[in-house]
């Protein structure tokens, strides 16, 4: 009785926590570009366009090179799956301000915000980064965390997944 007891819990949590998974939806969490304005991540998806969230930090170096070895591919992303990358520095207030230089530096082509105070990070719910979330109609379609060099090809697979190609 136990063990069926045990067993129809364990079933029931993977349900929901699958169910949960299949409709997670971007929130409705505002930031701020590196210019000060002020962005609503749930309408990130209005374009139209399958949006990629990176999140990086300055001192990150797995971070920096993740995202300087996805420019290269960037343009062919771009025209070939209809993407916008947006670079999410998780940096906190005191680091800021090496944000904007940081990007310009690297010549990054991307969208940059800033999550200073963790609130989309708490709310997604992970440690490690980069991490990586792909979002299409709203909906988060695909998560991956850490990086290895060639996980932009992996990246890759899963756009052409998400765009049907």
């Amino acid at each position: 009785m136990k063990k069926n007891f045990l067993l129809a819990t364990l079933i029931s949590f993977t349900t929901f926590h699958f169910c949960l998974a299949q409709d997670k939806k971007l929130p409705s969490v505002t930031v701020s570009d590196v210019d000060g304005n002020k962005v609503d991540i749930s309408t990130l998806t209005d374009s139209g366009k399958i949006i990629i969230l990176d999140f990086w930090a300055t001192w990150c170096v797995p971070c920096k090179k993740e995202l300087t070895n996805i420019m290269e591919l960037y343009p062919d992303w771009q025209k070939n799956y209809n993407v916008e990358l947006i670079a999410v520095s998780i940096d906190d207030a005191r680091n800021t301000t090496k944000v904007k230089p940081t990007v310009e530096g690297l010549t990054w082509p991307y969208r940059v915000l800033v999550d200073p105070n963790g609130d989309l990070k708490r709310i997604l719910g992970f440690q490690n980064i980069p991490y990586v979330l792909v979002a299409k109609d709203g909906n988060i379609v695909y998560q991956h965390t850490g990086y290895v060099e060639g996980d932009e090809f992996e990246l890759e697979e899963q756009l052409k997944k998400i765009a049907g190609k």
